[in-house]
């Protein structure tokens, strides 16, 4: 699909739709919890969608809109009721979702059957080399293609004391916090290099909700076993990450206003708020949303290494922002739904931005101008919706290929993102 974007405002309310990784987290939970558990606010994101096909597969029982079997509409309330015992022969896939496929997998193999994982799309390129090396060291049987998917399991796990490397995700990490207490011995997992801190606090905070204890010092995780997961009532929270998009929209002098978001919230990527007030902006916070003032914008630095997925929308604000402005965390940008850096430079630059990717750092050369250009959102629904926003303020009309990739996060973004006027879909 191809959107043809002309430079206007935007302007008007945008009320987030639910995060994608505290809903993912939230339904595995509940499939893991002895009893039924009714969560609200799941969004229609793929990566929902493809968390509650998985579970349902493994045995859990999922009541809602029956009508849609389980592609659930924004906002409703979904009742689960827990695993009771898994399918023989169960072969189970991710679709395109990191963060499910690394969940689903440590949970797979707290039961004693084998389970067979796969995935879709940049999921099947991402390296899985890390079960190889974990798993096992907790009693539990793997396999991989040669570190790649698809990928199987075996339990049960047993407790352990262990290091492990978080550097390339801290999605694994994750994944071994929800499995770990279901084994009958105590687990201590030390987190050597670890990275985006606040997703793996996400986690404790959401084992918590389902009565799973953790202990957390620093890199440091007692984990207890033989816990069993509680069944509750839980309210998904609103999405940060898709947030980041309006947010910036705003700075850049849209009259956007942004609903909906929980200031408090565990999610990294609140972050963004040090970023634009690095950038100049005045943040108001009213009990109807919140405003940003970009009207004295100026370069930054940021350091985006817990905050990855910040990057596209950053990027849309250095370069409205002259001079140089600097991002730190390129790295973890290799093994997302594109490599994101060099997506970003690539497309950015044919809009007439320059960006230097040196090292762990990102350069952006604002200008304070974009022009119009035939860009491609790399199938990665962040590059999409940041292309879209950089597309209201450029010179000239911007056409944007493969533009359905933001269903995989945000289904609604390009509905959000016509009121008014400014795309033509061909």
């Amino acid at each position: 699909m191809k959107h043809i974007i002309s430079p206007a405002l935007l302007s008007g309310t945008i009320s987030i739709p639910a995060s994608k990784s505290d809903s993912q987290r939230a339904i595995l939970c509940a499939a893991l919890s002895e009893g039924t558990s009714h969560l609200s606010g799941i969004g229609n994101s793929d990566d929902e969608q493809a968390m509650l096909k998985a579970i349902k597969q493994m045995g859990a029982v999922i009541r809602g809109d029956q009508s849609r079997l389980i592609n659930y509409g924004v906002n409703q309330k979904v009742s689960i009721t827990g695993i009771k015992k898994l399918p023989e022969n169960l072969q189970l896939s991710a679709g395109e979702s990191g963060l499910g496929l690394r969940l689903l997998t440590c949970a797979a193999s707290s039961f004693d059957q084998k389970v067979v994982l796969t995935g879709e799309g940049s999921l099947i390129t991402r390296p899985m080399a890390f079960f190889d090396a974990v798993l096992p060291q907790f009693g539990g049987k793997v396999k991989t293609n040669n570190g790649f998917l698809p990928i199987e399991v075996q339990g049960t796990l047993k407790g352990a004391s262990i290091e492990v490397d978080g550097s390339l995700s801290s999605q694994f990490i994750s994944g071994l916090l929800m499995a770990l207490p279901k084994s009958e011995e105590s687990s201590l997992l030390t987190v050597k290099n670890m990275k985006s801190g606040p997703y793996i606090q996400m986690t404790i905070s959401t084992l918590k909700h389902f009565g799973i204890s953790i202990e957390n010092e620093g890199a440091v995780f007692k984990i207890p076993g033989n816990q069993t997961y509680q069944p509750t009532n839980y309210s998904i929270e609103p999405d940060w990450s898709s947030a980041s998009y309006w947010l910036v929209a705003a700075a850049l002098g849209h009259p956007i206003l942004v609903s909906g978001l929980n200031g408090s919230s565990l999610q990294a990527d609140k972050a963004l708020l040090n970023a634009l007030m690095n950038a100049g902006c005045k943040i108001t916070f009213g009990g109807d949303g919140i405003r940003v003032d970009g009207s004295e914008l100026r370069a930054f630095e940021f350091d985006a290494t817990d905050c990855p997925d910040l990057f596209p929308a950053l990027v849309v604000l250095a370069a409205k922002c002259e001079g140089i402005s600097s991002v730190k965390g390129v790295r973890r940008l290799v093994h997302k739904e594109s490599d994101r850096g060099k997506a970003l430079q690539m497309e950015f630059g044919k809009m007439g931005l320059q960006i230097d990717l040196k090292d762990d750092l990102m350069h952006i050369h604002g200008t304070g101008k974009l022009h119009g250009a035939t860009v491609d959102s790399h199938n990665d629904h962040r590059i999409a919706m940041c292309l879209g926003i950089a597309g209201s303020i450029a010179i000239g009309e911007t056409i944007l290929s493969n533009a359905e990739a933001v269903t995989k996060s945000y289904p609604d973004f390009w509905e959000h993102f016509a009121l008014c006027d400014l795309i033509r879909t061909v």
